[in-house]
């Protein structure tokens, strides 16, 4: 209900104005299309059980609607998006990560499913500008990384994917390595029992962890406070580490899965030891992979993106929904 007034002078009718509506005579209030973008994207949950929820309430809201609401929302909000995409870029230091959604239909008369792609780009833990972009394309080529980042200039943390060579290439983005993939593949060797001395690769790598840990509990500490400690404490362990892969590489059978994993890891050493010359870097691109797991989490309950237009709205959603600060 809408008031209405008369002036007593001169009989002009004055009428309150009409509140703001996300979509234009739309019936949803903002309140109400939060609501089920919240319990779609932060809740997991897939419309049609949005829809019995509803309907419990008496409620009578098809999914067709539901869906049409959040297509609107995801155009409404891709200025924001944009706008903290700019902020994003600004930053020196970004994490980049990918993983897989499937998009039912790529066009009208595209009947068969695709494997779409949302690739992550966020900052640091260590950035006062806590914020992850959330970029849905149609496949994982590594063009999608180039074209977002075009311009940028900074270090890149990031795993071994081929799709992030291009920007190295450059000069202009440097490569920041992940120490928990290197991990990962000994760890695998370790608990399958495939290698006699994956363990002693981990008992280092855990040093380095433990280091990070006592790092994250000095809040005040600067960047340089960080490069400092890691100087002093991480270093003589990343030299034991690279000693033990040398010395261990003229050693075991060239084919083996241990040597595989060594292979690796000295190949990426550049890379990885990085972030001890940087207090700026992080040891491991786990901070986006952790930002990947709504995604995961939305893959196995509402399952597919309907479209890759509906993705990318999505993605608009799920970057403004995902921020912590």
């Amino acid at each position: 209900m809408r008031g209405k007034w008369v002036c007593d002078q001169c009989d002009t009718l004055t009428q309150q104005a009409m509140p703001a509506y996300v979509i234009d005579k739309g019936i949803a209030s903002p309140e109400l299309l939060s609501h089920v973008l919240v319990s779609k994207y932060a809740d997991h949950l897939p419309l049609y059980r949005q829809r019995l929820i509803y309907q419990r309430a008496g409620i009578d809201l098809s999914r067709s609607t539901l869906s049409d609401w959040i297509g609107r929302c995801g155009v409404e909000l891709e200025p924001l998006a944009n706008a903290l995409k700019e902020v994003v870029l600004q930053q020196q230091v970004l994490h980049a990560d990918e993983t897989p959604v499937t998009i039912m239909r790529m066009g009208e008369n595209d009947k068969k499913p695709k494997k779409g792609y949302v690739w992550a780009y966020a900052t640091t833990q260590y950035n006062p500008v806590q914020a992850v972009i959330y970029d849905f394309q149609d496949s994982r080529s590594g063009q999608h990384a180039a074209e977002f980042l075009k311009g940028w200039q900074g270090y890149l943390v990031c795993d071994d994917y081929s799709g992030y060579k291009a920007r190295f290439k450059s000069g202009q983005v440097i490569e920041v390595g992940c120490m928990a993939h290197a991990r990962r593949k000994f760890h695998e060797l370790h608990v399958t029992g495939k290698s006699q001395v994956a363990e002693q690769a981990l008992v280092l790598i855990q040093k380095l962890y433990a280091i990070e840990a006592e790092l994250r509990k000095k809040t005040d500490g600067t960047a340089e406070d960080r490069r400092e400690y890691r100087q002093q404490h991480s270093q003589p362990v990343m030299q034991q580490l690279y000693e033990w892969l040398n010395q261990h590489h003229l050693t075991v059978p060239s084919s083996s899965p241990t040597a595989k994993a060594i292979n690796y890891t000295l190949k990426r050493w550049p890379a990885l030891s990085r972030y001890l010359d940087d207090g700026n870097l992080p040891i491991c691109n786990n901070w986006v992979e952790n930002q990947m797991r709504p995604w995961a989490l939305g893959r196995k309950n509402w399952l597919f993106a309907g479209s890759l237009r509906s993705g990318q709205r999505a993605a608009n959603i799920m970057t403004l929904s995902s921020q912590q600060s």
